[in-house]
Formats: C-alpha cells, sequence, structure tokens
C-alpha cells in the first residue's frame, strides 16, 4: 500500500478486521457456560476450572506487549498469519488435554495467538485510514467489542444443547482457520517498508519503562485496570455463582450474561449523551461510583440470604455497566498526552488490562469464602482501588490546569 493515508475503505476490509476482532472476546465468554461440565470431567471444582480464564488473560496481556513492536518492525501480516495460526492449533489442542495444568497451558497458547487481532487490527486502521474515517472504523471495532461478549455465552450455550463442550473449541478453531484464509487471499500488508521502526527490543522495552512513569497515564490507566478487574472479577466467577450457587440453566446464564453485557453498552451510550455538560474527569468519576453502588449491593446480598438471586443481579449489573463509563474515560485521559507514544502506550494499557483480568482470577482463588462472598470482597477490593487512582487523576489534572 500506499504510505499516503486514504478517506475510503472497502466494507469487506472492515468487516475482515471485525473479525480479528471479534476471536479474543469470543475464546474468552463463550465456554462460560460450559465449566461446570468441564468441571465435572477433569474431576475439579468450577472454581479451579475457572482458573483456565486468567490464564487466558496472561497469554493476552503477553502477547499484546510482544505483537507491537515485532509489526512495528517487520509489518502486520506476518504476525497476523502466525497468530491465527497459533490460535487454531491451541484451540484444537483444547479439545484433547485431559490434565487441568495442560489446559491452562494451552489456553495460554490459544490466547497469545487470538489476541493479534486487538492489536493489528487497530494498527491497520492507523496505517492507512485518515482521521476521519480511521475514528468510524474504530467505532465499528467498538460495536464488535460490545456485541461479542453478549452473544459469546448463547453460542456457546446453543452448542451444548446439542454436542460435548469440546464443540465449543471446535467452533474456535474454525473460526480462526477462516480468519486465516481470509487473511491469506485478501489482507494487503499496510505497513510500508520506508514506515517501519527500527527501535531495538531493548529500547521498546525503554519506552515502555517511560511511558509507565508518567504519572498523566499511570493514574487513569490503572482507573481503567482496576475498572477492567471489577469486569474480570465477574467474568471469572460468573458460573460459580450463577449456575453452581444459584442453579442457572445454561441458556439462563447465557442471558443473564447478556443483560450485564448491553448495561456497558447503556452507559457507553449514555457517555456520549452527556460529553457536553460533564467533563472527562466526572463521566470517570460517575462510572466509579456505579460500580461502587453494585459491590455494595453484591456485598449485602452475600451476607443476606433472602435478599436472593435478584438482589446479586442487580449489584452484578450496575458493577459491570458502570465500565461503559470508566473504560472510554480512563482511556481518554491516559492517552491525552501521549503524542507520538500513542501506540506503545495504547499497547502497554491494553496489556495491563488482561494481567488485571489474570490477577483477579488469582485473588477469588485465594480468598477462603464461598463464590458469592469471594466475588463480593474481591470487586469491592478493585472498586476501592479504582477510585482512589480516580481521584489522583483528579488532583493530577487540575494540578496541571492551574500550572499551565
Amino acid at each position: 500500500m500506499s504510505e499516503k493515508k486514504t478517506n475510503s475503505y472497502q466494507t469487506s476490509w472492515i468487516l475482515l478486521l471485525a473479525l480479528l476482532t471479534a476471536i479474543a472476546p469470543l475464546s474468552t465468554d463463550m465456554y462460560l457456560p460450559a465449566l461446570p461440565q468441564m468441571a465435572t470431567d477433569y474431576a475439579v471444582s468450577t472454581i479451579l476450572i475457572s482458573n483456565s480464564l486468567p490464564a487466558y488473560f496472561l497469554g493476552l496481556a503477553l502477547g499484546q506487549l510482544i505483537y507491537g513492536p515485532v509489526s512495528d518492525r517487520i509489518g502486520r501480516k506476518v504476525p497476523l498469519i502466525f497468530g491465527l495460526s497459533l490460535h487454531v492449533i491451541a484451540s484444537v489442542l483444547c479439545i484433547y488435554v485431559s490434565d487441568l495444568n495442560d489446559l491452562l497451558f494451552v489456553r495460554v497458547l490459544q490466547a497469545l495467538g487470538s489476541c493479534v487481532g486487538l492489536v493489528l487490527a487497530r494498527a491497520a486502521i492507523r496505517d492507512v485510514l485518515e482521521t476521519n474515517q480511521a475514528a468510524k472504523a474504530f467505532a465499528s471495532m467498538m460495536i464488535v467489542m460490545g456485541v461479542a461478549p453478549v452473544i459469546a455465552p448463547s453460542l456457546g450455550a446453543g452448542l451444548l444443547t446439542f454436542f460435548h463442550w469440546k464443540s465449543i473449541f471446535i467452533a474456535l478453531a474454525l473460526l480462526g482457520v477462516l480468519a486465516l484464509i481470509w487473511v491469506l487471499l485478501q489482507f494487503k500488508e499496510t505497513l510500508p517498508q520506508s514506515r517501519r521502526l527500527r527501535l531495538s527490543f531493548k529500547d521498546a522495552g525503554l519506552l515502555y519503562g517511560q511511558i509507565f512513569k508518567d504519572v498523566s497515564f499511570l493514574y487513569p490507566m490503572l482507573a481503567g485496570c482496576f475498572s477492567f478487574g471489577v469486569l474480570f472479577c465477574y467474568i471469572n466467577a460468573a458460573s460459580a455463582v450463577l449456575m453452581d450457587g444459584y442453579h442457572l440453566s445454561q441458556k439462563q446464564f447465557a442471558f443473564v450474561f447478556g443483560l450485564n453485557a448491553v448495561g456497558t453498552m447503556l452507559l457507553s451510550a449514555m457517555n456520549h449523551k452527556i460529553e457536553h455538560k460533564y467533563s472527562v474527569v466526572q463521566r470517570l468519576k460517575m462510572g466509579g461510583w456505579v460500580q461502587a453502588g453494585g459491590g455494595i449491593i453484591l456485598l449485602f446480598a452475600a451476607y443476606i440470604s433472602p435478599l436472593g438471586l435478584y438482589a446479586v443481579m442487580a449489584g452484578l449489573f450496575l458493577a459491570v455497566a458502570g465500565i461503559g463509563l470508566t473504560a472510554p474515560n480512563s482511556t481518554a485521559l491516559a492517552m491525552s498526552r501521549q503524542g507520538r507514544n500513542a501506540g506503545t502506550a495504547s499497547a502497554l494499557m491494553g496489556s495491563l488490562q488482561f494481567a488485571f483480568g489474570m490477577l483477579s482470577g488469582i485473588l477469588l482463588v485465594l480468598l477462603p469464602f464461598s463464590p458469592l462472598v469471594n466475588l463480593a470482597w474481591a470487586m469491592l477490593l478493585f472498586v476501592a482501588c479504582e477510585n482512589a487512582m480516580i481521584y489522583a487523576t483528579q488532583y493530577d489534572n487540575e494540578f496541571n490546569v492551574i500550572s499551565e
């Protein structure tokens, strides 16, 4: 492709990028309804089999840090082919492993492969499109990222109605094969030789460290990471709490999971409606308050049995929906002063968000209470840290405005 950026793109190209973006969230959520069945087959508890989620988050965190610098050096297409091939191989291996530790290992490999689409779809858009068209393309990517978690558990539950849980990983492997063939046939390299970076990996590591020390990036980035930690607590514990604890069927679980994802989308839409009335920091604080309210309701529901399932669902809805306000505003603040380091800062932020997903899984295993009580306390811990970082962000912004 030419170095000159354009104001147009083919629908088939954006559909391909949407598919590449969807593979990681589908691989995260599609098998959630199957966790109790998998726990039975592996002769472990549902909460232990749920450790395959933080294992997957570990792969997502590491992979994004790797693919960003590599693709800046050698182009986009070769890493895409490698990552998608790794995703297909690991998805097939998930069918055959018979030991929990082996499953955790192949889930890391699967994530290392599937996260390539998250990184390089964004990079390809930046490579070829002018700002206005890039904004539209990124909006399409955000729709995919919002819709995929809604439909993924329903797709998994649908497969479980007719087939064994291993069919879910077969479906994910076939999805990877489709994406790989599409990339081989139609994806044209978007990063010409003249624009490729010559930085060594040591230089890339030093740049990551430099960005991390910038408090204008650090505080809102950590606020966003702790907010995502709340979401990942929910994803990690949802099957044990709702299916084991409240005996929801696979279809009921998929409905509740989708409902909470819709809450996130509703608050994301509200974020746009109120952007002229409230500042970015104010909207970020609103999201923190919504998530705090959800965590408090969930804690009461965990200790007061008569409140029951509906109180749990209300608490989870608020805790998850609040991300619709915290995620876009923390990202906007973190990236606002990064300038030419925006690509590297974005990769660092995305990687750390999934690292917090891994941390949430570890915390849920270490807490000694029931799955519901563990979930409530873990969420409140993340919410408390999140709001501390939000107020640090507010102070930093006020100080810099006064200084300027």
